[in-house]
């Protein structure tokens, strides 16, 4: 890829990422949400590619994960969160290990337990991926970056976050099928009756707690292989 390319492809990224900081990105997600509801398949499909998009663009992935829950309901919507977020993932990784790298190592120096990932990641890299996928050690987007450094396989990258991203990813989309209207994604959820909202407040605290024992001892593993 000639130099012109791979220096419009990093304006691009930085001019997208600058836009998620400074513009009313969130509002903006919520009426688009409230949109791809009625859109059927195209709509499914304008959702997928906003999802990578904002990904690469290191907009925060949870308001969109919450839209899921509310536009296609828990089941429908984990179905496509789940392989979005990880198709958003991969093409991060693969910008930050082609076209990307020497602005991806920039960009994440600031955050100095990378190199100790670079390190422990030969040993066991399906492990470690899948234990950052489960600890919130590093944020979403910037880990996705960081992981493209690293000598882990495309396959190995894919498959372990595809299984760590999924607690967490249907913890978000449950949390946004209580939703009534796209507003309450970032707000308490409002207009359910006295026992639906019990159920539902209950049914969210088990998977709270499951999404937390499973963060806990992901944690307490990776930090004893980042030791090594």
């Amino acid at each position: 890829m000639s130099k012109s390319r791979v220096l419009f492809l990093v304006v691009l990224v930085g001019v997208l990422a600058a836009a998620g900081w400074l513009l009313p990105v969130r509002e903006w997600i919520l009426v688009f949400v409230d949109r791809v509801r009625s859109m059927g398949a195209a709509g499914v499909l304008l959702f997928f590619v906003a999802y990578i998009v904002s990904t690469v663009a290191f907009i925060p992935g949870s308001i969109l994960t919450l839209a899921a829950g509310f536009a296609y309901g828990p089941v429908q919507g984990l179905l496509l969160a789940s392989p979005a977020s990880v198709a958003a993932a991969t093409a991060a990784f693969v910008l930050g290990r082609t076209v990307l790298r020497d602005w991806v190592r920039r960009k994440i120096d600031a955050f100095p337990r990378v190199r100790a990932i670079d390190r422990a990641v030969g040993a066991d890299s399906f492990r470690l991926v899948l234990l950052l996928r489960l600890s919130p050690l590093i944020p979403f987007n910037v880990l996705n970056y960081a992981l493209s450094l690293t000598s882990v396989s495309l396959s190995r990258y894919v498959v372990a976050s595809f299984v760590g991203m999924l607690p967490g990813t249907f913890l978000y989309v449950y949390l946004g099928s209580l939703a009534t209207t796209a507003a309450a994604l970032t707000g308490p959820a409002s207009g359910a009756g006295l026992w639906r909202l019990a159920l539902s407040v209950a049914g969210f605290l088990a998977t709270g707690l499951v999404v937390w024992l499973v963060t806990r001892a992901a944690r307490r593993a990776l930090n004893e292989q980042l030791a090594v």
